[in-house]
């Protein structure tokens, strides 16, 4: 650190001499981080002119004499027309995306939405939106100072947070993901710049509001398993039904409000109740219930 202070000094301070700026302030500037208002700055020839918009720094700029490639050529600038070039749609979406905060809710979202569809195979609309809008998080964490530990625990604390409820743990894994979540939310961007994070009021909001989303889902998910089967083979299979025609081997019965062929080893008249014993393919192989 100390070599690439003396570097960068050096740097700057050079720079200074080839413009004829204070190449002293320039040096401490990157010492010991000093700043200076406009005007001061002015007075200390750290700057050359200070202009409240661009016409009057055309209009300070006309005549000044400056040295281009070792040859002195003079500024003619007062009364030139300035041509603003704004940025495109391309620049101010990747400009939107690359914003801490959206970054940050685009990761969540992204994660969120592709556990859903895990949880709900076949929905197919969260499982594509979650992806868009993971690839979109990973593309601007990728332009942000990221610290990946930070990325790394907030993964943790999802996968904690939802493994309380497959694994219940009296609330340590729940405790424990949603403090994950916090520390590695905070340690995501890595900077010092003041504003350019993810502030803590929006990070705690979004774990309290990430704790409840993946504890629904996931108990969702519980309850699903553990709801009796309602359809298929299984289901039929001890259920009952009633004859609709006198049978001797083979006829039709109505099991669950639906007409089924069906097959008994014993005659049956129209009427009588019978139990599903068995299924083969879409015959039903039946029994007389017993009273």
């Amino acid at each position: 650190m100390h070599k690439v202070m003396n570097d960068a000094a050096a740097y700057i301070k050079g720079l200074a001499q080839l413009r004829g700026r204070n190449a002293d302030w320039a040096e401490k500037a990157v010492r010991e981080a000093v700043s200076l208002p406009a005007d001061e700055a002015l007075k200390l020839k750290v700057v050359d002119v200070v202009a409240a918009d661009v016409p009057q720094l055309l209009e300070k700029l006309d005549g000044r004499t400056v040295d281009v490639n070792g040859k002195k050529v003079v500024l003619k600038t007062k009364g030139e027309k300035t041509e603003v070039f704004e940025a495109d749609w391309r620049t101010r979406f990747l400009e939107f995306i690359t914003d801490p905060t959206i970054a940050y809710g685009l990761l969540l979202l992204g994660a969120y939405a592709l556990l859903f569809e895990f949880m709900n195979p076949g929905l197919v609309m969260p499982g594509v939106a979650g992806a868009l809008a993971l690839i979109l998080a990973l593309y601007a964490l990728h332009m942000l100072p990221v610290n990946y530990a930070g990325l790394a625990l907030i993964a943790l604390g999802i996968g904690l947070m939802a493994s309380e409820v497959f694994f219940p743990a009296y609330g340590s894994l729940g405790i424990g993901g949603a403090i994950a979540f916090v520390i590695g939310s905070v340690m995501l961007i890595d900077t010092d710049i003041t504003g350019f994070g993810v502030s803590l009021p929006f990070i705690l909001g979004l774990a309290a509001t990430s704790a409840a989303f993946i504890i629904g889902i996931a108990g969702m998910a519980v309850r699903t398993r553990r709801r009796p089967v309602v359809s298929g083979r299984e289901h039929l299979v001890g259920a009952t039904g009633e004859i609709l025609q006198d049978i001797e081997t083979e006829g039709w019965a109505r099991v669950h409000g639906e007409t089924w062929r069906v097959k008994s080893a014993a005659p049956l008249k129209a009427g009588e109740r019978v139990r599903v014993a068995g299924v083969e393919g879409l015959v039903l192989q039946v029994e007389r219930q017993n009273p």
